[in-house]
């Protein structure tokens, strides 16, 4: 789909004031009709009294709105693209790739940062320059200035200190390297945080890691496959390291690992091989009721059937692995763009009767959670599926065009739950679909917790 040149330079402020304040039992509040024709995560930000969403908009254009909570009035704005060479839609508005993700944070100062809409593509990034006001979001399209022309999978988190940090891939499926940035807010500038990658695929591979998770034990733990190629089946060498500080990291045994990080390098926790069932999208990290750190994944068992799996380090260094499930089916994934999901698995909880909860959901075996024991990691129970905190109303498909399905995001805050809901065609490996469904309403709901 093509865009006319006309909207490269547009950038506007809307009017904003959705029809009423969200309440548990009505219709939420409508934000906005946005692109339905694939899903693409959205963002939803409540911090410091405020709310910020960012999404896509029937035209398939960034917009951000936001405002003060609990009732105060929406400001919104659809910043302003750029032309991206080699590509034909600007680049504040997304194609049919379903990784352009969009991601929100607030700096010390309050200040809004967004980045996203990328995959291998020139950094897209924006700051606003008053605190909480996103009217004055500007585009800045670059950090540090340097490896920022193939970026994909940004990301804003924060240190144990509370400073904000980015990481995004420079390359390709493959073949890329993971950059660290840390913000100064004084200066109003990024620079880097670590003077090499974090993980580098050395021109032969990447690294598909998640986002550094802060353990009971004061320290950050990372979690991540190595890809060779941009086939999916690809994956191998399910692989950890853990920091304090995010500039020194370690293997579970603590021993140093310098950076940046390859693959004869890595602490491997399962040494499953190319075409063995490891994915990217199906590895988390958690804890266990001890705070020893539990990976959980997906791969191939030796009949090659799907399963999942729960491994925890040794004190020597070595990782055990216990299968949790007894599926009969195979999840055949292969190839390159956005893959359908057919198993997902969530992330590891402990409970304070010593056992740990597991949800699962697979195509081929229905939902339900892991009961495991928390020395043995053996299998307790098979549970049904945790209660929803979303109501079954919301979960119905609403609208009558075929394909569709709903797509969620929510976020917990003083003794709520914000879930932001829409409805989109499923993925399509990053390709068109035949035909575009109509905008879809994109709702706000407000959901307190039950006391």
């Amino acid at each position: 789909m093509h865009f006319p040149r006309l909207f490269l330079s547009l950038f506007f402020t809307l009017a904003a004031s959705p029809p009423g304040r969200a309440a548990t039992g009505d219709d939420g509040l409508l934000i906005d009709r946005v692109w339905s024709g694939h899903p693409v995560p959205f963002a939803l930000l409540v911090e410091r009294g405020y709310q910020f969403i960012a999404y896509y908009d029937a035209e398939r254009r960034i917009v951000v709105t936001g405002r003060r909570l609990p009732d105060g009035p929406w400001s919104r704005i659809r910043p302003e693209g750029r032309p991206v060479p080699g590509r034909d839609h600007p680049s504040n508005a997304v194609g049919w790739d379903s990784h352009n993700s969009l991601q929100l944070a607030l700096d010390r100062d309050g200040c809004l940062h967004l980045s996203g809409n990328l995959h291998a593509d020139p950094l897209v990034y924006y700051r606003t320059r008053v605190p909480f006001d996103v009217t004055t979001l500007e585009r800045l399209d670059r950090m540090t200035g340097e490896r920022e022309a193939k970026a994909t999978y940004p990301n804003f988190f924060k240190d144990a200190a509370g400073d904000l940090l980015f990481r995004y891939r420079d390359g390709g499926s493959g073949n890329g390297s993971d950059y660290y940035n840390i913000y100064d807010p004084k200066a109003r500038s990024w620079r880097r945080f670590l003077n090499t990658p974090l993980h580098d695929g050395e021109g032969e591979r990447n690294a598909y890691a998640i986002s550094p998770l802060l353990g009971p034990d004061g320290r950050f733990h990372l979690l991540w496959v190595w890809r060779e190629t941009p086939d999916a089946a690809t994956n191998h060498s399910l692989s950890y390291a853990r920091s304090r500080d995010l500039i020194h990291w370690e293997s579970s045994a603590g021993q140093p690992i310098a950076l940046p990080i390859t693959l004869t390098k890595s602490e491997v926790v399962d040494a499953a091989k190319p075409g063995g069932g490891l994915v990217n999208m199906v590895r988390e990290l958690g804890f266990d009721p001890k705070g020893r750190p539990l990976a959980v994944y997906h791969r191939y068992d030796a009949k090659g059937n799907s399963q999942a799996f729960v491994a925890r380090p040794r004190p020597n260094g070595s990782w055990a692995s216990h299968q949790l499930s007894d599926w009969n089916f195979r999840w055949a994934f292969s190839g390159g763009g956005a893959i359908p999901s057919e198993v997902s698995l969530g992330r590891p909880v402990p409970q304070a009767d010593g056992t740990v909860l597991i949800d699962y959901s697979a195509k081929g075996a229905g939902s339900g959670r892991f009961q495991l024991d928390g020395e043995t990691l053996a299998v307790l129970a098979k549970l049904p599926p945790a209660p929803s905190i979303i109501p079954a109303a919301l979960r119905q498909v609403r609208s009558p065009a075929p394909g569709l399905s709903v797509q969620f995001l929510t976020r917990h805050r003083d003794g709520r739950t914000w879930v932001l809901r829409w409805e989109s065609q499923g993925r399509n490996r990053d390709k068109p679909h035949p035909t575009i469904p109509p905008p879809a309403e994109l709702r706000l709901y407000e959901i307190p917790d039950r006391n």
